[in-house]
């Protein structure tokens, strides 16, 4: 099988999220294409895949929808491997300098988004209609609110919902999107976390927001603007013709017209295997969006949240003032590159801004909101975050003297690979298909390959019998290793608690680095210190 090599060259004729290849390594740095392209050639590369398949490969395999995410291939030049973790000596913040006391396991790390308390600085989602979400949601529901962190219900949920009924265009009762908030519910401890249903264009509409607010109690509305991943409005895919006529009589945009006869034969005979719903995409503007928001809060929402994807740098102030006009309590802004269903590869690595990129343009946006005495929302920054030193990161950058702006990172792609990694283990096991060296090594069912099982059962008694293994999976990640993992990195640093973290703490690796963050190189770091204390 050929390999890339460059994966800012080489890789635009062959990308493994559209299963692609070329037939030799050495491709053209241009065009992606074999120096030499042959007739006979057994590979099928961008173009003629798309020869065969045209729009379908625009997408992420359209086979492995429903059991997959996917993200960008492009190396955008600065993420957070640019930055290293400043550790300390002689200061010690946030615990009593006592050797026996300040111990990593002591390190704090919760922390406050949108007045909501956390165990970690981590919110989950946005998980909405797609596929991969509603088969894995009883992992990631449950796996969040054992780990005292936030999930979002994504877009769409009742729309796509076969049974929801809807009475004069607006939705009554929504048996899907009940479920994801009684699932999460189950297990929530009432203080840590939360779950947060998401509206977009289609689901205001649909009147989703009153349903949420008045049937399921719920305390969190999100209004959603975009994403990272892609800067168009939400897409699945439908393998059912009845359900994608359905939808279009719904009001979606079903592609192609499921209503047409001549498509209707195509599908039938196999021509193609599925049909694309699309999301209408959201048109703010200053008055109405204001009106929006006080609106809701009269509607009885608690919280009032906002997402927005990685536009440019004039889309990202005019979301901060208006942001900031509305008091809205948090924001979310998602950085190029990341995805969890269906977005198209070239818009997830050739279009909008990248995340560090973006953080410093929001930090940039939030400080002159400052100096002129707004209001400011907690920042919430996504993008491809998977561990808790980019976490870290994140939040030390945001800090320029009175605590975090980045309150906490959002995760998406990460938490559905453990579940989803959970769900295929506890398969495995039942079926006696384990891995040997994984059996071998950490044993051959979940009671024993799941480390903070014991601690569950001594926590929950009887009840822990109701736990999925795949929310103990995700609990696992985000408490025993994230959790763990920022504890270890805090006391590095010698901060004791999570919102001690600061810039102070960090140092950049690269000029470009230093340059777009404003963090200094590491030999610029405590240079007139140096000559302080030995002169």
């Amino acid at each position: 099988m050929p390999e890339r090599v460059d994966k800012n060259s080489a890789y635009l004729n062959a990308k493994s999220t559209t299963g692609t290849q070329t037939r030799v390594r050495d491709t053209s740095p241009t065009s992606g294409m074999c120096p030499i392209c042959i007739r006979d050639c057994p590979f099928l590369c961008e173009i003629s895949l798309s020869a065969f398949r045209g729009r379908e490969v625009l997408y992420p395999e359209p086979l492995q929808f429903g059991y997959s995410t996917a993200g960008a291939l492009k190396d955008f030049g600065l993420d957070w491997s640019h930055f290293n973790i400043q550790a300390n000596l002689f200061e010690v913040h946030g615990i009593e300098a006592d050797s026996d006391l300040a111990l990593f396991h002591n390190a704090n790390t919760e922390i406050k988004v949108a007045g909501i308390p956390l165990k970690v600085p981590i919110l989950t989602g946005a998980f909405g209609s797609t596929e991969v979400a509603r088969l894995n949601w009883d992992g990631l529901a449950i796996g969040a609110a054992l780990s005292g962190a936030i999930i979002t219900i994504g877009e769409n949920v009742c729309g796509m919902d076969r049974e929801s009924r809807i009475e004069g265009g607006k939705v009554v009762e929504s048996k899907e999107l009940k479920r994801r908030v009684e699932a999460f519910r189950k297990f929530w401890d009432g203080k840590y976390g939360e779950v947060v249903v998401q509206t977009n264009v289609e689901d205001q509409r649909l009147g989703v927001d009153v349903y949420a607010l008045s049937k399921l109690e719920v305390n969190v509305i999100e209004r959603k603007w975009g994403q990272g991943a892609k800067a168009i409005g939400g897409e699945v895919r439908i393998r059912n013709l009845d359900k994608a006529i359905m939808l279009k009589k719904r009001g979606y945009i079903v592609i192609p017209d499921p209503e047409d006869p001549t498509v209707q034969q195509a599908f039938r005979e196999g021509v193609f295997k599925s049909f694309e719903r699309h999301s209408r995409v959201g048109m703010p503007e200053q008055k109405g969006f204001l009106e929006d928001i006080d609106w809701l809060r009269q509607q009885g929402a608690k919280h009032v949240i906002l997402k927005t994807g990685a536009y440019r740098p004039s889309a990202v102030a005019f979301t901060m003032k208006l942001a900031s006009e509305a008091k809205i309590e948090a924001v979310t802004f998602d950085g190029a590159g990341g995805g969890t269903g269906m977005s198209p590869v070239p818009m997830m690595d050739e279009m909008s801004i990248p995340t560090v990129f973006l953080e410093a343009m929001v930090l940039k946006c939030a400080r002159i909101l400052q100096k002129k005495g707004r209001f400011l929302p907690d920042l919430v920054i996504a993008g491809g975050f998977i561990c808790e030193t980019q976490i870290l990161k994140a939040m030390a950058m945001s800090n320029f003297g009175d605590g975090p702006l980045v309150k906490a990172v959002l995760m998406g792609r990460s938490p559905l690979t453990a579940v989803m990694k959970a769900n295929y283990f506890k398969q495995l096991s039942e079926e006696g298909k384990l891995p040997k060296a994984f059996a071998n090594r950490y044993g051959e069912t979940p009671d024993k390959f799941y480390i903070t099982a014991p601690k569950l059962k001594e926590r929950f008694g009887e009840r822990f019998k109701e736990i999925p293994w795949e929310a103990v999976a995700l609990h696992t990640y985000l408490t025993d290793r994230i959790g763990v993992g920022l504890k270890q990195l805090l006391a590095g640093a010698r901060k004791w608690k999570l919102p001690l973290i600061n810039r102070n703490d960090l140092m950049a690796l690269s000029e470009r680095a230093t340059k777009v963050t404003g963090i200094p190189l590491v030999e610029e770091v405590d240079q007139e210190a140096i000559e302080r204390i030995l002169e």
